[in-house]
């Protein structure tokens, strides 16, 4: 049941400690497993910083839209009262995940500046 939910982009939620550590143990695999089957495919034969921009830019949208989602999740956390530690962990990640988005974004500038003191 959660392999088909998982395929359908849909989660469940998960009363124990435990069960959610077995889902993030298997995110964390599902993950090694893809990058191993990626490794080295990103920027191609030419080995230019430009090739990899599209990825960077195309994981910064998804980590954009990932926050804001999470800021909704925080938004209706504090509306309904949940526990403090719920939200500045939720904040943490609101924090790091708009970092993360500045960092990629400088990272597409800096694909952009290698490829042009390349020429």
């Amino acid at each position: 049941m959660d392999a088909v939910a998982a395929r359908l982009g849909l989660h469940r939620a998960y009363s124990t400690t435990s069960a959610v550590d077995d889902v993030l143990t298997e995110q964390t695999a599902a993950a090694n497993r893809k990058a191993t089957d990626n490794g080295g495919r990103a920027i191609g034969p030419h080995g230019s910083a430009l090739a990899m921009q599209p990825c960077v830019l195309d994981i910064r949208g998804r980590v954009l839209a990932d926050v804001l989602h999470l800021e909704s999740l925080l938004d209706d956390a504090r509306t309904h009262g949940m526990p403090v530690r719920l939200i500045h962990r939720l904040e943490a990640a609101v924090r790091n995940g708009h970092m993360l988005t500045v960092l990629l974004s400088d990272t597409s500038h800096a694909t952009a500046d290698a490829h042009t003191a390349g020429h």
